[in-house]
């Protein structure tokens, strides 16, 4: 089954430089449709012709050709049209088919990894795949399930908050610099998962092509070697700033404070929500951080009674974010930096997309901030890009090998947004 582009007439907007500091001016955007009609996008990967693999995360894996032809690859479980299905995969809650990344020698090996949920281990775990693409793009084989023992939330462990596959991260990206590959995963509601040395939610991996740890990961002693960063709650941005390669996650909230964090190796990122602990009591299904346990008051002027994403009291040494969204929660889940003169002042910046509802009240996320991040990854400026496309849930954003910048939104569209 194939579909084809949709053509669409731009749109222009106009944008301020972000914190007014630097002289360069902020581009006009253009903005196209790509691609519409899709089931809940999650994720985009580009080959240098301009080749697009992409997800749909109760559908599958699919290719968007160069010349515009849409070609589905892999299929979940009771998917149809695709060239082949994998019967093991399902999709349910924020739980299914997610990150996609293309290996950086893929003119040599075809290999394509996603993050998928798998019922092959009861109740069921997310893994990493990698998978070969044939010649002419048009069909996978040869799986490999090169990391298999992601943690995922099943019902049997549901919460009065949040439904089974909850807090399920999924993000893949090599590195441009030392070219291994990075994927996020969630804590799934499990307050022992962040902090555990051994349970991979609550993570970054850094792992090789074969799921083996890379060197130099620095995860204390006892810790899985695949492990690079630990102590996170539910990362699903992840992205390299362009020069110094340094990596950077962004972060969904406890009803406050999404966090852009610079990750460093072997870094804990200072979330626990166990209970009885750092002075707090008990909680909920003896997990803390939500309404009414652990949500603090609603004068903003009293954050400092909330319990924190970043926990620098109980854990001094943790990483610091650069950046923590104003004390807000408004559902942080993509992040990629923009390179190139054709950025002007936010070339070498970072964008950031929202695709959650802000707690009680709070302003929906639902837009693109971008941040002017220093150069020690410690703090950061924004400024919020007035949207040229109707408000939707920001899911993915990418640099296409074009230059310009893809989004992916839940609502069932992938856009092109072009600088002027």
């Amino acid at each position: 089954m194939k579909r084809l582009l949709l053509a669409t007439l731009p749109c222009i907007l106009f944008a301020g430089s972000p914190g007014g500091k630097d002289p360069a001016p902020a581009p006009a955007l253009a903005h196209t449709v790509v691609l519409t009609k899709l089931d809940a996008p999650w994720d985009m990967a580009f080959l240098p012709d301009g080749t697009m693999f992409f997800t749909e995360k109760c559908l599958g894996l699919s290719v968007r050709l160069p010349n515009g032809t849409v070609v589905k690859l892999l299929g979940m479980k009771d998917s149809k049209g695709y060239a082949s299905t994998a019967n093991d995969l399902f999709c349910e809650g924020q739980a299914g088919m997610q990150g996609v990344a293309v290996d950086p020698d893929f003119a040599r090996n075809r290999f394509l990894y996603v993050y998928a949920t798998s019922s092959l281990t009861a109740p069921g775990t997310n893994r990493v795949l990698r998978l070969k693409v044939n010649a002419d793009v048009t069909a996978v084989s040869g799986r490999v399930d090169i990391v298999a023992d992601i943690p995922y939330k099943d019902k049997a462990n549901d919460l009065p908050f949040g439904g089974p596959g909850a807090h399920n991260g999924g993000r893949l990206r090599f590195s441009p610099g030392d070219g291994y590959l990075y994927v996020t995963t969630g804590d799934t509601h499990n307050s022992v998962v962040p902090q555990s040395p051994t349970l991979l939610g609550g993570k970054v991996l850094r792992i090789d092509r074969d799921g083996k740890a890379a060197p130099n990961n620095g995860a204390p002693a006892g810790f899985d070697r695949r492990i690079y960063t630990y102590g996170h709650r539910n990362p699903q941005g992840l992205t390299f700033r362009p020069g110094t390669h340094q990596p950077f996650t962004a972060e969904n909230g406890p009803w406050h404070s999404d966090e852009v964090t610079a990750l460093r190796a072997g870094g804990n990122a200072g979330w626990d929500p166990r209970p009885n602990m750092a002075g707090r009591g008990d909680c909920p299904a003896g997990y803390c951080g939500y309404s009414p346990n652990q949500m603090g008051p609603m004068d903003p002027k009293e954050r400092s009674a909330y319990m924190p994403m970043t926990d620098l009291k109980t854990y001094p040494d943790a990483m610091r974010p650069a950046w923590n969204n104003d004390g807000l929660s408004q559902g942080m889940f993509s992040a990629t930096f923009v390179s190139g003169p054709q950025w002007k002042g936010w070339d070498g910046r970072m964008i950031v997309g929202f695709a959650g509802i802000g707690m009680h009240g709070t302003p929906v996320g639902n837009r693109l901030d971008v941040l002017d991040l220093a150069a020690d990854g410690l703090s950061a400026t924004r400024t919020t890009v007035k949207l040229p496309m109707p408000a939707a849930r920001f899911r993915s954003l990418v640099q296409g090998p074009d230059g310009n910048l893809y989004v992916a939104v839940d609502e069932g569209t992938i856009y092109r947004m072009t600088p002027q």
